[in-house]
């Protein structure tokens, strides 16, 4: 319990009253009945409140599993208690409240919330026609960070009747759960076709093309000569053609940098947003083109190198997504340094069958001949796509007209990084590899495109 603003300004005019007295004499008589009035208020006031009010009960409901970026409410039920002076078990619950009640739910610093404190309107409270007085107070909170959360506690503090004093009343509701990415658009039941429409990508699908034979029908205009099946055609006396799909039951491994490389903020991103990493985004489309190669019947993979090192190993199935998310929805970047070379040589040795490995990072100039070695072995026995996303301020730099000498020299550096970096990918592109480079924003559906060509052109 600690004093109330009513108490401080109490004995602030005694004090000026007091300050009075000395001046003049005559008002000694008001200074000291003022003074032995205040103390017995004080402690009847504080009595009250200690013995006759009612104490509360707190209860939270909230959803286990947060979305990042969308709003998710908070529920509080709040219900009377028996009061301390209440001793007899069958004795009704005083009707006497605190003169003000206001309620803080300490919530998680990864959730955003405007709300407290909270003033409670104890009317609610104090209503007799139901047989149970309770509150429902419900607010929103939006998260920003991935990871696991936790509201320790909720606190009431009450006002005394007279305003004097004021007591905190914690509540120990204990609520935990998680954060996930933003993927559960992907799981409401909608077909392939509708997901890839409102991400932008068109697939188109040319008939007798692929890598595995599906069926046998007869010969359309437009057909292919090759793709005839003489055969067929001679068993059946009229023209028929093979027909083929993309290659399923492949594998496909994310590789993904969670070193300084993929620390970098992105690009200002709409009002009332947070600002993410380029990780948060690498992390969000790997997960959506897991999910398209698992429509495929294709196994899937992921390891993370750098700051967090993990590795999960291939599987198939629409199940092996929520196994991913959960596996994958506290993952974060940090400015530690990661080797790709001991990344492409553990993925080396962990698989043991040809595998479409996408690894997203930050390539530099000096990348091109310390992965000289293992990228010739990597090209051998594996399809290799290397995603490096784009350096907005770089290129900002580049592209700028300098105004004087020395914004000259920051302009060349960066024309000169990019290239180099660009030199890099072109001479990777001439050893058989495949590259992409592409903004945060363009990343899921680049992936997406890039995969759907492999899959129809059979280089896997």
């Amino acid at each position: 319990m600690k004093p109330g603003r009513t108490l401080f300004i109490a004995l602030l005019c005694l004090l000026f009253l007091g300050a009075a007295v000395f001046f003049f004499a005559p008002l000694l008589t008001f200074w000291l009945a003022a003074g032995a009035l205040l103390v017995p208020l004080a402690v009847i006031d504080a009595l009250i409140l200690c013995l006759f009010t009612d104490r509360l009960r707190v209860k939270r409901e909230l959803s286990g599993a947060l979305t990042l970026g969308r709003r998710a409410f908070v529920r509080l039920t709040i219900s009377r208690t028996k009061a301390v002076g209440a001793v007899s078990p069958g004795a009704k619950s005083p009707s006497m409240l605190a003169r003000s009640i206001r309620l803080f739910d300490i919530y998680p610093d990864t959730l955003d919330c405007a709300v407290f404190p909270a003033k409670l309107n104890r009317r609610m409270l104090q209503e007799k026609k139901t047989h149970r007085q309770s509150l429902v107070f419900e607010y929103p909170v939006v998260p920003f960070d991935r990871g696991s959360w936790e509201f320790p506690r909720t606190e009431l503090l009450f006002g005394s009747p007279l305003g004097f004093w004021q007591l905190k009343v914690v509540h120990s509701c204990v609520s935990r759960g998680r954060t996930f990415p933003d993927f559960r658009k992907l799981t409401s039941g909608a077909d392939l076709r509708g997901v890839l429409e409102q991400t932008g990508i068109k697939v188109v699908r040319k008939r007798g093309q692929g890598m595995e034979f599906m069926s046998l029908r007869e010969y359309q205009h437009g057909d292919s000569v090759k793709a005839i099946d003489w055969r067929a055609t001679g068993r059946r006396g009229k023209p028929i053609v093979r027909e083929y799909q993309e290659e399923q039951d492949q594998q496909v491994l994310f590789l993904l940098d969670s070193g300084y490389r993929l620390h970098r903020l992105e690009e200002l991103e709409p009002a009332g947003q947070h600002r993410r990493t380029q990780f948060d985004s690498a992390l969000e489309a790997s997960l959506l083109l897991s999910w398209v190669a698992l429509k495929h019947s294709d196994a899937v993979a992921l390891g993370c190198f750098g700051a967090e090192e993990r590795w999960l190993p291939p599987r198939k199935g629409m199940s092996a997504l929520a196994a991913l998310t959960r596996s994958l929805y506290d993952v974060k970047s940090a400015p530690a340094p990661s080797s790709l070379f001991s990344a492409l040589e553990n993925a080396l040795a962990r698989l043991k069958r040809r595998t479409f490995i996408v690894m997203i990072s930050n390539f530099r100039e000096e990348d091109g001949e310390s992965l000289s070695w293992v990228l010739r072995r990597i090209r051998e026995r594996h399809l290799l796509l290397l995603v490096s996303l784009k350096e907005t301020e770089a290129e900002a730099l580049a592209k700028r007209k300098p105004a004087g000498k020395d914004e000259a020299l920051e302009s060349a550096a960066a024309f000169s990084y990019l290239s180099a970096r660009r030199r890099l990918y072109k001479t990777w592109e001439h050893l058989g590899l495949l590259t992409l480079e592409c903004s945060s924003r363009e990343l899921s559906a680049a992936l997406i495109n890039r995969y759907l060509e492999v899959k129809r052109s059979g280089l896997l």
